[in-house]
């Protein structure tokens, strides 16, 4: 068969569902043999960025892995930073580009870049295919490391030549493996020092929101009592109303949180990922006890070492940790300082439930009017920028992945592309997602592409005219920001032009109903805040007067 069409029965073969893109020429046979599938399904997208944001979404809501496609030059270069964004999140995606002819791959030539070289510092695994041949196995190696602990990107790079070429060879048949489990014997050394500490606290991370982790972790916590600390990416792992539950832990200030770590005198980091928030900013002296439990081995960092680590499939580790822990007659711990953290960090969440003001809303009162419509089976994407440091802090769901922030490379224009993608692989939740003004903007184009597929999604946007997360950070650094304000679309008008739903609401008393009504209208809506930042510097404030008072 012609090879374009060996790739596509490859990734048939691997259960790939839908690839996101924007083709180019050198896509042409591909794009043709893709459609003939019965099984994928292809997306067109308004900007190469926006397919990788789908894609990653795909990846991380579904543990397996979508596409995203562009051509080869300026389609790869606009790729990258969606790329870049779902391998350092932990998201498997296979990014698939067209190359020109390997002929003229040598020299100086129309649009030639070398761009596997410039995919290998942000995918796991970045290859050409020179060899038609070849294919069956190089798709089934890359379905294999993206899926493989921890997820992440996959480059496969097709010339237009070797698309159009002739082959024999057929798809490989997929055989997926079991993880193994961490080590009897390391099993056994952590139920004793668990039960030996006096006050255990568990950190978990990214791996806790894979499939079948929370639910051992919630037995784990239920069991021991010990509190638990969830990272951004890690919100839902354990319900916020569970009395293990410390909320978010991630801030670079010290927060209600961190004073629980430092109370501990063990640290049982589950699924952590130092992508997302430093050992040095918990830990900066090195010396607590830690217990690794993860798919991999610590990352080597002086302010991480862990005496003991748990290697392997996190959610068969703690189930026999669980199992260890039960032969235990019971656990003498002291959790008089968790419980203080959960009361005040409680009593914060609590601030501005049903603040009421005009002309802007503060940010604690919109997340508490979303997290009472979307935290028990909905849906939240965060944008990066200033309401994501909010939405870390104040906004809590019930269900692993019922919270998406992007939180290890942190890239902008990622709320409302994965939103699309999030209604494509679960059309009937309700999903929102929140941005600035600045980040929705970034990928503004995408609103086409939701009004095309009847997307039914809220986006939120905080509107403050301003890069508001780096004024935050430059006044909290310099006591002053440079100039970074900027001018926003007329969003009635810019609505309107794309068939969405509209809502400006700057009566905190009216936010609630505005949203159910969102929620509810089948297609996509916008709804714009004017948000009160001024909230920003209280809160810095705050977090600086603690002193340790917890």
């Amino acid at each position: 068969m012609k090879a374009s069409d060996l790739m596509v029965k490859c990734l048939e073969a691997e259960g790939v569902e839908l690839i996101f893109g924007v083709p180019g020429e050198e896509n042409a046979d591909f794009m043709m043999s893709l459609e003939k599938s019965e099984s994928i399904r292809f997306v067109l997208t308004r900007h190469e960025q926006g397919a990788a944001f789908m894609a990653e979404i795909y990846g991380r809501l579904t543990g397996a892995p979508a596409a995203c496609l562009g051509t080869l030059g300026p389609g790869a270069t606009n790729l990258i930073t969606g790329v870049a964004d779902a391998n350092m999140d932990r998201a498997p995606m296979l990014v698939l580009t067209g190359q020109g002819s390997t002929k003229r791959l040598h020299k100086e030539s129309h649009q030639i870049m070398d761009v596997v070289k410039m995919f290998e510092p942000v995918t796991k695994w970045a290859t050409t295919i020179i060899h038609a041949d070849n294919i069956p196995e190089i798709v089934r190696k890359a379905v294999r490391i993206a899926r493989s602990e921890k997820p992440g990107a996959v480059l496969i790079e097709l010339p237009e030549n070797i698309a159009e070429d002739d082959t024999l060879a057929v798809p490989m048949l997929p055989i997926r493996f079991r993880r193994s489990q961490a080590h009897k014997e390391t099993i056994v050394d952590a139920a004793e020092k668990i039960c030996l500490a006096s006050r255990p606290v568990i950190l978990a991370g990214n791996g806790c929101v894979r499939k079948r982790s929370a639910g051992i972790l919630r037995e784990l916590a239920a069991l021991t009592g010990i509190g638990v600390l969830n990272t951004f990416m890690a919100k839902g792992a354990l319900p916020s109303n569970s009395e293990q539950s410390l909320y978010t832990i991630g801030l670079g200030s010290k927060d209600i949180g961190t004073y629980a770590i430092d109370a501990a005198d063990l640290v049982i980091c589950i699924g952590f990922d130092m992508v997302e928030y430093h050992p040095s900013l918990w830990n900066a002296a090195g010396e607590k006890k830690i217990i690794h439990i993860d798919f991999t081995p610590a990352e080597i960092d002086s302010d991480y070492h862990p005496e003991l680590e748990l290697v392997g499939d996190v959610a068969d580790t703690l189930e026999a940790l669980v199992s260890e822990l039960k032969k235990s007659p019971s656990f003498d711990f002291d959790f008089s300082q968790q419980a203080l953290t959960r009361k005040e960090m409680a009593a914060e969440l609590d601030l501005y439930r049903n603040d009421v003001t005009k002309g802007v809303i503060k940010p604690q009162k919109a997340l508490a009017d979303v997290q009472q419509i979307y935290a028990q089976d909905g849906l939240l994407l965060s944008d990066v920028g200033a309401h994501k440091m909010w939405i870390a802090r104040h906004y809590h769901c019930d269900i692993p992945n019922g919270c998406l922030i992007p939180n290890g490379f942190c890239s902008m224009g990622f709320a409302l592309p994965g939103a699309i993608a999030a209604s494509l692989v679960e059309p009937e939740r309700k999903i929102i997602g929140i941005a600035g003004d600045a980040g929705f903007l970034m990928n503004v184009q995408e609103m086409e592409t939701a009004t095309r597929l009847n997307s039914n999604i809220t986006m939120m946007v905080w509107e403050d005219n301003a890069y508001g997360l780096i004024a935050w950070k430059q006044w909290a650094q310099f006591g002053r920001h440079t100039d970074l304000s900027f001018n926003n679309p007329d969003w009635s008008l810019l609505a309107a032009s794309f068939k969405w739903d509209y809502n400006y609401v700057d009566d905190s008393s009216l936010l609630l109903n505005v949203l159910r009504e969102a929620a509810e209208h089948k297609g996509p809506s916008l709804v714009v805040i004017p948000i009160d930042y001024n909230e920003n510097q209280l809160l810095t404030h705050r977090l600086g007067e603690m002193n340790g008072h917890l």
